[in-house]
């Protein structure tokens, strides 16, 4: 996987550079695996077999039954699938939707649509300064018509890791009929994944070294979710469409080399992590915004009375990438959604930087980094 001879890629949050072997894979099985996995012949049962046999590798590694894995597009497309396939499935239960108020663009806009659109009713349970839960408000949110609960497992702007078993027992000691859905996008290959404490979660491929356009939607077997996309028999009726099949069958590879050796990746990043801390607290022009218990692939700061649109800019000059906020949100210039949640200062706020790190970030490639942006800092014009 390559990134540039001297580029020093900080942004492994929006997206990851494609694994070497997953590439091989894939081009080889683009020649060879052409024919429609559902045509009623050698070539498209051939196809098929893959297919399933890739779901079947997945659902192995993931602990879970073979038909609750369902291919996606991408992680987007599963969130929306998730929480609007259980909105309009349960409707007929209640149309109390509960998420937080940090949540990815792919899911904050999706409830708000169901309430805008749909007429279901919101609560968003909100987080402190720091970026974590108060979950004790989830157990008093909780009502007899309550459908659905989805929150995040990893933040992805600013690391905060959400207790997801705890709120799982809260949900099923409230109101047991209630479904669980958790965005697992940014803990996938980073962090242990137990779906017992879920009915569905959502991942993304292109975060773990895969393809682009390639996602999963977890859902348990005695989850019933209305199909957005209605069409033929492709994923036991709940998406249609042709499949997709050598991107599906690729992402079993993909995952299992993501997982094979995610405790030696998360080891080598938290001390990373901490040694960019460490160097980054010594300036004090830099705010550090991720809590300290927070995934160590992402760090947010802030350096206030800089805009932070000017410093990646000038950062990329030395070719370095790091990010203002979500990509899904990078070309918005009002504050990042999760800071803004979070109730930061406005100055800490509006001056947001996101450094998100790798297995293949190095200790030198940080200290260049930093360099940079002491360099940057000495010649951008600061804002009052």
């Amino acid at each position: 996987m390559e990134r540039g001879k001297d580029m020093i890629y900080l942004d492994y949050v929006a997206t990851t550079p494609l694994n070497d072997e997953i590439y091989k894979t894939y081009q080889k099985l683009l020649g060879k695996y052409f024919a429609n996995s559902d045509s009623a012949y050698s070539l498209g049962y051939e196809v098929n077999g893959l297919l399933e046999k890739s779901r079947e590798h997945i659902a192995k590694m993931l602990h879970v039954k073979n038909d609750e894995i369902i291919f996606t597009s991408c992680a987007s497309e599963a969130n929306n699938t998730a929480i609007k396939g259980v909105c309009f499935q349960y409707a007929n239960r209640g149309k109390h939707i509960i998420t937080t108020s940090f949540e990815h663009s792919s899911v904050a806009n999706t409830f708000k649509q169901l309430e805008e659109v749909f007429g279901f009713e919101v609560d968003y349970i909100p987080v402190d300064q720091e970026g974590h839960l108060d979950i004790s408000q989830i157990e008093d949110m909780i009502r007899e018509d309550t459908i659905l609960v989805s929150t995040m497992y990893v933040n992805n702007e600013v690391g905060t890791i959400n207790p997801i078993k705890d709120i799982s027992r809260i949900i099923r000691k409230k109101n047991p009929k209630t479904k669980y859905h958790v965005d697992m996008v940014q803990a996938l290959g980073k962090l242990p994944i137990d779906l017992s404490v879920c009915d569905l979660a959502s991942f993304s491929a292109h975060k773990i070294y895969g393809l682009k356009g390639s996602g999963l939607l977890y859902k348990k077997d005695n989850t019933a979710i209305v199909p957005l996309i209605s069409a033929g028999q492709q994923e036991f009726g709940l998406r249609g469409g042709t499949s997709n099949a050598c991107t599906y069958i690729v992402l079993a590879k993909t995952m299992r080399l993501a997982l094979e050796k995610q405790e030696e990746h998360l080891a080598y990043v938290k001390e990373l992590n901490h040694y960019l801390r460490e160097q980054l607290s010594k300036r004090e022009a830099v705010v550090i915004n991720s809590p300290e218990d927070a995934s160590p692939f992402i760090l947010n700061i802030s350096v206030p009375h800089y805009k932070p649109e000017v410093l990646v800019h000038d950062l990329e000059t030395s070719d370095i990438y790091i990010s203002t906020k979500s990509a899904c949100a990078s070309r918005k210039t009002e504050v990042a959604h999760t800071l803004a949640a979070m109730h930061v200062d406005h100055d800490i706020a509006i001056s947001a930087l996101r450094i998100s790190l790798s297995h293949l970030t190095t200790k030198e490639e940080l200290n260049t980094f930093i360099e940079a942006l002491d360099l940057s800092l000495s010649r951008v014009k600061k804002q009052r």
